[in-house]
């Protein structure tokens, strides 16, 4: 049977993953196929670590040039992330007529746009569908499923690891700090989670749902970025007496001639499909005018999810490889009725707010009052038993609001002598 030989830059846990099935589903694939899948060279620079998979020693390296310039290789994996030397090496490996298989989307989401390009000038394909929601076959379904459609929103849980933590602080009544340790533990989260639980991670994963869905490939200064550290126990459980979940969310929404990108919690209502999306799991909900509402749902971490994702984008290039054939797979047509990227101060949303204040008559009518002058309604008040001292929360729901006319009704009332802490504010999406 023909083989088509397959390079791999990166065995680490993803990439032993997709040896495992490669070689384990072997006959399966090439009876779907009529081609045999074959591992040809793994490139990683360590290659002493023990793996749930073995290999013949012949067929690692720690060189990537051995598969970049080895002519007989017509697919190169890379699974080693990060934007240095992996686009350097998918930027060899098109030059030399390889089709590339990446998960990488920090990477895409910072020069995705050259790498497509090139790729295009190259006549060969970058396949991603692992970059964003892992097993869950979001790129595919966007790029194809859906090439009809036109799309007015994204919202989106598309990282496990604060997608756990807020979920076991909610299940568990447990503190930040006590939900990212337990993350840790069980290898939910890095040892430096930074990416993840201050939002960066969905930021890259959000830009390259925006460019499938508003043909605009934004820069990650276009988006507004807000993490989960700041989120505390007390929000979390008075956001479940409100009949809230608090979600870390991917947004995008077009709003007439502007399109509106941020990445940040969010009170999502409990009758809504995401606020029952927990720990690991990921789900991307889209909003089309032709097949309307859709929910993608499955987890957003593990190696054989994420592998499997990758062996698929293999197996279809392997198709276009049999068939003789360059499907342009990311052909966008850029909208051009997109005039713009709006700015965060320009967003209207409703608003949870968190006060910390001295448990003294007239609190609240200053509060009130501050919040008037900048046009803010109230829609409900609710204030807690007393804490510490003389200091109690007082919760308010905000009507839809200026996010300007917010921040600066905030940075007023915080200069307040009655108020104690720096007041919280959550947006509140009903999706």
């Amino acid at each position: 049977m023909e083989k088509i030989n397959v390079g791999l830059i990166g065995f680490g846990n993803v990439g032993s993953g997709v040896v495992k099935i490669l070689r384990e589903r072997k006959s399966l694939l090439s009876g779907k196929i009529g081609l045999e899948i074959n591992i040809k060279k793994v490139c990683d620079k360590d290659l002493a670590r023990k793996r749930n998979v073995g290999l013949d020693k012949t067929l690692f390296t720690r060189d990537a040039k051995e598969i970049i310039y080895d002519p007989a290789i017509d697919i190169v994996v890379e699974l080693i992330g990060g934007i240095h030397p992996a686009k350097e090496f998918i930027t060899e490996a098109l030059k030399n007529g390889k089709n590339i298989v990446t998960a990488n989307k920090a990477l895409l989401a910072e020069h995705g746009k050259e790498l497509f390009a090139l790729a295009r000038d190259k006549g060969k394909n970058i396949y991603f569908e692992a970059s964003v929601g892992a097993g869950i076959p979001i790129i595919k379904s966007l790029r194809e499923g859906l090439v009809a459609n036109k799309f007015s929103s994204i919202f989106g849980i598309v990282n496990g690891t604060s997608n756990y933590v807020l979920s076991s602080m909610s299940g568990n009544n447990c503190s930040f700090a006590e939900a990212l340790k337990e993350a840790k533990i069980k290898g939910f989260a890095e040892k430096d989670p930074t990416l993840d639980i201050e939002g960066i991670d969905s930021a890259h994963k959000l830009i390259l749902l925006a460019y499938l869905c508003f043909g605009k490939f934004p820069g990650l200064q276009e988006i507004f970025i807000e993490g989960i550290s700041r989120i505390s126990l007390i929000d979390i459980n008075y956001a479940k007496d409100l009949g809230f979940e608090i979600k870390l969310l991917a947004i995008a929404k077009r709003e007439s001639s502007e399109l509106e990108l941020r990445v940040h919690p969010t009170l999502v209502p409990r009758a809504h499909l995401l606020s029952s999306v927990n720990s690991i799991f990921n789900a991307i909900y889209v909003s089309s005018d032709l097949a309307g509402n859709l929910l993608f749902y499955g987890p957003g971490a593990g190696q054989l999810c994420a592998a499997s994702a990758v062996v698929s984008d293999i197996v279809d290039l392997t198709h276009d490889i049999k068939a003789g054939l360059f499907r342009p797979t990311l052909n966008v047509i850029p909208d051009d009725s997109i005039k713009k990227f709006r700015k965060i101060d320009e967003i209207e949303s409703k608003y949870y707010i968190r006060f910390s204040a001295l448990d003294k008559p007239g609190v609240l009518a200053k509060i009130s009052g501050v919040l008037a002058k900048y046009s803010i309604s109230i829609a409900t008040v609710t204030q807690k038993e007393r804490h510490k001292q003389s200091i109690v929360p007082i919760m308010m729901i905000i009507h839809e609001a200026k996010e300007k006319d917010l921040h600066e009704a905030l940075k007023a009332i915080d200069r307040l002598d009655v108020i104690k802490e720096k007041s919280v504010a959550i947006r509140i999406e009903e999706t």
